[in-house]
């Protein structure tokens, strides 16, 4: 039950919706899986839009999904290291929660590009649509962040801070010892869904003539929306100089992904004299 009290917003869900045999299935897990068949739909619709080959998708989608899901559990892990490596059966358990969506994402992006390019497929084109349907997946998914109370952050006063009531919540320990609290995955969902609504038709009508920039963008577009929103959240380590992991990640993505649209930019324009010529 998700109700307002007081001008905090009291979430008294179950996390755990149901346990089968020795599998736990939570609302954090079912939104992770609406996300990747709702984001998969929209990459297919996109591919009948641009004209591409409907079964490069779904083989890349058996690389990109087993690829993403070990490397949102391996990043979370390496980030809790003091705590697994005291109970290291708690690796596996990745259905009880206890990812990281930046090892998710670096992990698929970067194991489909290296298979896309051996396959020699349509790289930036597919890269592209593949964005769009990434953050929209990714928007679905934290909506089980918020029943969950998956990840932690700062006290508000603000109308919207909220409290878990719920024991078996991550969060109910701290809603008793904070009180009301940011939904900053929350946030982030918002952002996401802006970006994707926004992007959406400049690339259908214009940012298709350029292969990349589209994906560039959500790239660029994913990293801010992490860096200023790791501000409020209290669940990544700190590595450097006070800046979190997930802030020098999003540091390292814009500071690669720029200049490479640069060079998509000025290879399109190159591709375009030629054809003039």
């Amino acid at each position: 039950m998700i109700t307002s009290l007081f001008l905090v917003i009291e979430i008294a869900l179950d996390p755990n919706i149901i346990k089968i045999g020795g599998v736990l299935i939570t609302w954090h897990g079912l939104f992770t899986a609406v996300g990747i068949f709702v984001g998969l739909n929209i990459v297919l619709r996109l591919t009948r839009i641009r004209h591409l080959d409907e079964d490069i998708i779904y083989t890349l989608a058996l690389v990109a999904i087993p690829s993403g899901i070990l490397g949102a559990r391996g990043l979370f892990v390496i980030e809790h290291w003091s705590y697994f490596s005291k109970t290291p059966s708690e690796i596996i358990r990745i259905n009880e929660g206890g990812i990281s969506i930046w090892g998710a994402l670096l992990a698929g992006v970067i194991v489909t590009v290296c298979f896309a390019k051996w396959r020699q497929y349509p790289l930036r084109n597919l890269l592209d649509i593949t964005g769009l349907g990434m953050i929209i997946g990714l928007a679905i998914g934290r909506v089980g962040d918020l029943i969950n109370g998956e990840h932690l952050a700062k006290a508000t006063e603000l109308p919207w801070g909220v409290v878990y009531t719920d024991p078996d919540s991550p969060a109910f320990a701290h809603s008793l010892a904070f009180g009301a609290h940011h939904p900053a995955t929350t946030y982030e969902m918002l952002a996401l869904v802006v970006v994707f609504f926004v992007l959406l038709p400049i690339f259908l009508r214009f940012l298709n003539q350029w292969a990349g920039i589209t994906f560039a963008l959500v790239a660029i577009s994913y990293a801010l929306i992490r860096y200023f929103l790791t501000e409020i959240r209290l669940d990544s380590p700190a590595v450097f100089n006070d800046f979190l992991a997930p802030q020098i990640i999003a540091g390292v993505i814009i500071l690669i992904i720029v200049p490479i649209m640069i060079f998509w930019l000025r290879d399109t324009n190159k591709l375009r004299g030629t054809m003039r010529n």
